[in-house]
């Protein structure tokens, strides 16, 4: 009991926020998939359904942070994942047309947790690479601890809340570019700290700060341009 406190009371808190709001932003998708998969099952099974299969894709999730976190230390390894952080985080801002999602429903209970899981599979890349880079923040032996805690406060957001958010954010789209922002920050710092870089460039890892300011800032600006560029083509065609 002494140790789980410890642990409670030594969690970077500004970690935890970081992965809530990856999860809230990058999440959204999931909840929808969620409640596709479950459509065609009998009512009282639905809760079941919806329960077993956030369950089995957060452990599923849970795993494959573990796995990234655990290898960020090879080098080049966080260089790469501030890059692909940086697409995600532009992707973010860019405006997608509305698609209807192809997601098998089953009527049987199984069928439709094995749908969830294998379809957040597919999609939580993005939110595994982006946990891992908020998870560097904190102390190395409380990473999982931090992930899996930040993970089970987002829950209760993605299932209960995702619609409302989802219209929140519509009506204020300043709340997207901050969480591009986020991502573009997190990437700029994985960069700056990468163990294969840091021997050629010795001063890097002290320009933590600036590395993020400097990921921030060009998520915002490429994500406006062509968010903007997009619009304008629509609007003309």
């Amino acid at each position: 009991m002494e140790y789980f406190l410890e642990v409670f009371a030594d969690i970077h808190w500004g970690a935890v926020l970081q992965i809530i709001i990856i999860d809230i932003l990058l999440g959204g998708d999931n909840a929808v998939v969620i409640a596709l998969a479950c459509r065609n099952l009998d009512p009282h099974m639905r809760g079941k359904g919806i329960l077993y299969g956030a369950g089995g894709a957060i452990l599923l999730r849970v795993i494959l942070v573990a796995f990234a976190v655990s290898i960020m230390k090879v080098p080049f390894l966080k260089f790469c994942g501030g890059i692909l952080l940086l697409w995600i985080g532009i992707k973010l801002l860019i405006p997608h047309d509305e698609e209807e999602k192809e997601i098998h429903a089953s009527k049987k209970l199984w069928g439709a947790v094995k749908t969830i899981i294998i379809a957040d599979l597919v999609m939580s890349i993005d939110n595994v690479i982006a946990i891992a880079g908020a998870a560097e923040q904190a102390p190395g032996h409380h990473q999982m601890w931090l992930v899996i805690f930040g993970l089970l406060v987002s829950i209760p957001f993605i299932l209960g809340g995702s619609q409302i958010i989802l219209k929140v954010i519509d009506r204020f789209p300043i709340i997207v570019y901050a969480g591009g922002a986020l991502l573009g920050w997190i990437a700029g710092t994985l960069m700056v700290d990468d163990p294969g870089i840091s021997p050629h460039f010795p001063n890097l890892p002290n320009l933590h700060v600036e590395g993020g300011i400097a990921g921030a800032v060009f998520v915002v600006v490429v994500g406006f341009i062509i968010a903007r560029l997009k619009n304008s083509k629509k609007t003309s065609g």
